[in-house]
């Protein structure tokens, strides 16, 4: 089980924090006794929410994290909104004076880059307003998060940014990622850890690229019609409820739990300057840590691919 003292005192922020591995990130935060910060678009206010139309708010987020053991703090922030991103910045310092951990977990261009029937598509065919919004949603809104939030996470040596991508360096540098806009996302955000582990450096920070495997969110279970704790019967090859039966990689599948809980294991690492400037797993730092998934596996779908 995690050190529910691991983070005692620290302040982190889950920008993206409403479903998938940002809520991930925020509950495994919260189990380590961290206060929480959980930004993104969708808040029971009902304003200025996400693309996807779904029920999850940040508030729930926050919630879930208090709940957990962390104190859970919701705060409706538009990362694409310059402005606000400076607004969430001021409040911190006044609040807190510093951060010690952020997690840049913007997305939101999940139904953007479509289901397989759209993947492959070339990039005179695709849509090009999606594919630029897609650009903006990965790539901008973690560059607006930096530039106003860095400054607090270098008040103090010791500072950890966690980059959230698809894919390490190493594996998308050999392999097509579903579309050119994709593609070049998800390797950008690899190398922002890059590139800012170079800038933190000098002020004893660290940066790193963190990829989850066949990630287990909302959408996903949806999408299969089953829970987290019924997942498995996605698996079954006669269905007798009319949805799709998941491929067999499906049972290296992860809950946004565990690449949480590897954000955790380096935030509680006095020693994490060592990762600075890499790009890793959630299933590699398990390895590496010891720590397990809710279901005490240690599951890795890269290296079933």
């Amino acid at each position: 089980m995690p050190d529910p003292e691991a983070l005692r005192g620290k302040v982190a922020v889950v920008a993206g924090a409403t479903r998938g591995a940002g809520r991930g990130f925020a509950a495994a935060l919260g189990e380590a006794g961290a206060t929480v910060v959980c930004t993104g678009r969708s808040s029971v206010t009902g304003r200025g929410g996400s693309d996807y139309d779904r029920p999850e708010t940040i508030e729930e987020t926050a919630e879930l994290v208090t709940r957990l053991g962390g104190c859970g703090i919701a705060v409706q922030v538009d990362h694409l909104d310059p402005e606000q991103v400076r607004r969430l910045a001021v409040r911190l310092r006044g609040e807190f004076g510093r951060i010690d951990v952020l997690v840049n977990d913007i997305w939101g261009a999940e139904r953007l880059k479509g289901g397989p029937a759209d993947w492959n598509t070339p990039v005179w065919r695709h849509g090009l307003d999606d594919g630029l919004r897609i650009l903006r949603l990965a790539v901008d809104t973690h560059l607006i998060t930096s530039h106003h939030l860095l400054p607090l996470l270098i008040e103090e040596p010791g500072g950890l940014l966690v980059e959230v991508t698809d894919g390490t360096a190493e594996f998308n540098a050999g392999s097509y990622r579903i579309s050119v806009f994709y593609d070049l996302a998800k390797s950008a955000v690899n190398r922002l850890a890059f590139s800012q582990g170079h800038e933190l450096r000098p002020y004893g920070g660290t940066a790193v690229a963190l990829t989850p495997g066949w990630l287990r969110s909302e959408m996903m279970l949806d999408a299969y019609g089953v829970r987290e704790d019924n997942w498995r019967a996605a698996l079954a090859p006669d269905r007798d409820d009319g949805l799709p039966t998941a491929p067999p990689g499906f049972a290296e599948s992860e809950s946004p739990r565990y690449v949480g809980r590897a954000a955790v294991a380096l935030a509680a690492d006095p020693a994490r300057h060592r990762w600075n400037q890499r790009s890793v797993s959630s299933a590699q730092l398990a390895r590496e840590y010891g720590f397990t998934d809710l279901d005490g596996r240690q599951p890795d779908s890269w290296q079933a691919r």
